[in-house]
């Protein structure tokens, strides 16, 4: 019977103590949406009006300065897209806490709309399904995908025709590319790998893996790293040397994110990315994130229609080559007939 009542004597004790650390509730106190360049408190409570003793903050992992339990944020600091806030609170006799919470934060402006004309079209191969398009030197450089057709291309601009290939093992679905200092860097979809290639021979030189980005998509470069797109919001710049990713930001609108970010090229500062499936350019800060220019070429693709069959869903806009030295921009699609040299013009 003893031992039953101290069983019964300690249950007890175990409750009443799981019902007084129940009792604590704490509550972080932030702004759910902002607008880039904004400034705003933060503070951290307990629900009943128990006494905190102290507060240490945190954004996306990282201290940041607090005095009373309150901090401020200021947008400026992490740019536009969703960011983590945590809290580690501390009370009683040396007991802790961590609570989280969340703030976006969206560009002020909406972007410009932009149409475009049509500058001069050029022959393209149709059974490439483009991935990644490059201008350099004269030539345009492509990378092709699916299993079984994933190549690395030279093409001659007038004529379309290829003037030198390689093609990828068929265990590999073929992504985007660029060409940084003398090299080709040539991703896959979701093997988290890519490949470096000599630029005069072709020839496979190493490759490299990245991890913490979703998948392969885009490719492009700053003069300094690699820029890359995952399928998703998100846009992560690459150590050029290892592949590895060292940075993202989130592109965004004044009023939601934007993903399925494809087939990237920087022009005069500004990265260029096709959205999946919506034949249009979006243009962004890659700084920030913000969205500042959107083209709809949703009518090129139409122009395109009328002289061959597409699949509505499968052979959209994908493909942008900059030439830097003459300022053309030319635009194609997965399985297109036709290379457009293009202009953009704001509306």
């Amino acid at each position: 019977m003893k031992i039953i009542k101290s069983f019964f004597l300690l249950s007890l004790t175990i409750i009443l103590l799981v019902s007084c650390e129940a009792t604590h509730r704490f509550k972080i106190a932030a702004k759910e949406k902002a607008t880039l360049a904004e400034e705003f408190g933060i503070n951290v409570s307990e629900k009943n009006n128990k006494p905190i003793e102290k507060a240490i903050f945190f954004v996306n992992g990282k201290e940041i300065p607090s005095t009373n339990l309150q901090a401020s944020i200021k947008t400026n600091d992490y740019g536009v897209g969703k960011h983590l806030i945590s809290a580690m609170v501390y009370y009683g006799e040396n007991k802790s806490k961590r609570v989280n919470s969340s703030f976006e934060v969206l560009a002020k402006n909406p972007p410009e709309v932009y149409d475009y004309k049509i500058i001069n079209s050029y022959p393209h191969d149709e059974s490439a399904y483009t991935q990644g398009l490059e201008y350099y030197n004269g030539f345009l450089y492509e990378t092709t995908g699916k299993n079984g057709q994933s190549s690395l291309r030279k093409v001659e601009l007038k004529s379309g025709k290829v003037l030198q290939k390689v093609n990828l093992d068929e265990r590999y679905f073929g992504e985007g590319m660029t060409i940084f200092n003398g090299k080709i860097y040539f991703l896959t979809w979701k093997s988290n790998k890519g490949f470096v290639y000599s630029l005069d021979t072709f020839e496979l030189e190493k490759e490299f893996n990245y991890k913490k980005s979703k998948e392969g998509w885009g490719l492009t470069h700053n003069q300094s790293e690699l820029i890359k797109s995952d399928g998703t919001h998100k846009i992560w710049f690459l150590d050029p040397e290892t592949g590895k990713e060292k940075r993202s930001v989130q592109v965004y609108t004044n009023k939601r994110s934007v993903g399925d970010l494809n087939e990237l090229e920087v022009v005069n500062g500004k990265l260029y990315a096709n959205k999946w499936q919506q034949n249009v350019i979006v243009i962004i800060d890659p700084k920030t994130g913000v969205v500042e220019g959107i083209a709809d070429l949703t009518s090129l693709k139409n122009q395109v229609e009328k002289t061959q069959n597409l699949d509505p869903d499968d052979d959209v806009l994908n493909g942008i080559a900059y030439d830097v030295s003459t300022n053309r921009l030319f635009v194609t699609g997965k399985n297109w007939n036709t290379l457009f040299e293009i202009e953009l013009i704001k509306k």
